[in-house]
């Protein structure tokens, strides 16, 4: 399909993205693909270590980086210098949001802390992220997602109870701490449209990702509160939701078939042509399944094992029992829905040329976000940021770069 180049709902705002890794540029990515202008401030000479990870590599170039680095600028500048952090300055002066993901206390050490930032523009929105926030006894610990995920009660939840916790496969600690920043910058532009004052006024959005983690925990912890259970590690189902889990089928995969609603059981039972399950006091209500809960699993594998995972998953859809498949990349890639809705898109890249990766989230009505280009190369825009949007000379530029500041 042909990427919509829409200009999207945060377009005329400018974002200056300082950082690395996954939680604050997964903030900025999510910024861009609305349509905001991100700037995106990277080491000279190394850039973002995204530029380099990925659990699979293509000609030993990350195919990370299209997805994380798309719609941004890329510019080069030495933070760590006197001259780096002055240019820095400059550049968020002429924006609305900085989102930095840093250890508490690196953009005070530089000169950037964001109260002597707002003193000069106080319209000015700065997200923080961190791995426990910017204050609190652990604000100065290192903390990656993994960490987060362990610490803030996602990691015992997750696997069988016989194992260790193990990780979920994607960094969703990050991922969910850069969803937090950006929803707090989105409130925070309603703030400041709302608060009156010429300009508006900006605040500081604080956000640490082992709070991130906690804030999806549903009632883990307040079940904890008022029970003291300690909900833990239950495989691939939760106890008293029944039936909700994957079956196996006859070709050897696997369908998720989620039924636990009294009249979706019904509904199930039926097409399995099974309907004495429903009439079935062990059976016919939710509280009656979540104690028969293994019972009930054993014979729907049973039932499921004898057919093709599609015609499973055919059979149910049309009887109204929330059910599929579960896929692998390839599968999420070639699914004619997700295609047809944009939410799997094709893009073409320098490096790789046509790279399939996930579309924009939410889509809008009347200013959809897209993807308008992947990646940028390492400094591929310090001439047009510089030069336009700062008023350097092609001659000031090439002598910041000789002295190591681009």
């Amino acid at each position: 399909m042909q990427v919509e180049k829409s200009a999207g709902p945060l377009a005329g705002l400018r974002v200056i993205e300082m950082g690395s890794f996954i939680a604050g540029p997964f903030c900025a990515q999510i910024l861009a693909d609305m349509g905001a202008e991100v700037i995106k401030i990277e080491t000279p000479g190394s850039g973002d270590p995204m530029r380099q990870w990925g659990v699979n590599l293509k000609d030993g170039k990350s195919v990370w980086w299209p997805v994380i680095g798309r719609n941004k600028k890329s510019v080069t500048l030495d933070l760590h210098t006197s001259e780096g952090q002055d240019i820095a300055r400059r550049l968020i002066m002429a924006a609305d949001i900085l989102v930095e993901n840093f250890r508490p206390g690196t953009l005070e050490q530089w000169n950037l802390g964001p109260e002597e930032l707002r003193r000069e523009h106080p319209a000015l929105i700065v997200a923080r992220v961190s791995g426990f926030g910017q204050t609190g006894p652990y604000r100065e610990r290192a903390g990656f997602g993994s960490v987060a995920e362990a610490m803030g009660g996602l990691r015992t939840l997750a696997g069988f109870p016989d194992r260790m916790p193990p990780r979920v496969g994607i960094s969703i600690g990050d991922s969910l701490a850069g969803l937090f920043a950006a929803l707090g910058v989105m409130a925070s532009l309603h703030a400041r449209s709302a608060s009156g004052t010429t300009g508006g006024r900006g605040q500081v959005v604080d956000v640490a990702i082992t709070e991130s983690v906690m804030a999806v925990l549903e009632s883990v912890i307040s079940e904890y509160s008022a029970t003291g259970i300690k909900r833990s590690r239950t495989g691939s189902i939760l106890p008293g939701i029944a039936p909700s889990n994957l079956y196996p089928t006859k070709d050897g995969d696997w369908v998720l078939i989620a039924a636990n609603a009294d009249g979706v059981f019904r509904r199930l039972a039926a097409a399995m042509e099974r309907p004495d399950l429903a009439a079935d006091p062990r059976y016919a209500t939710h509280r009656a399944r979540g104690v028969s809960q293994l019972e009930l699993d054993e014979i729907i594998a049973e039932w499921s094992a004898g057919l093709p995972a599609a015609t499973v998953v055919e059979r149910l859809t049309a009887a109204g029992v929330p059910a599929g498949p579960v896929y692998d990349a390839a599968g999420v890639a070639q699914d004619p829905h997700f295609r047809d809705r944009g939410a799997v898109i094709d893009v073409e890249t320098e490096d790789f040329g046509v790279l399939t990766m996930q579309g924009v989230v939410p889509h809008f009505s009347d200013t959809p976000g897209s993807v308008r280009w992947p990646g940028a190369s390492l400094g591929q825009h310090n001439e047009e940021v510089y030069g336009e949007l700062l008023g350097f000379s092609a001659s000031d530029i090439a002598r910041l770069r000789e002295r190591g500041v681009l």
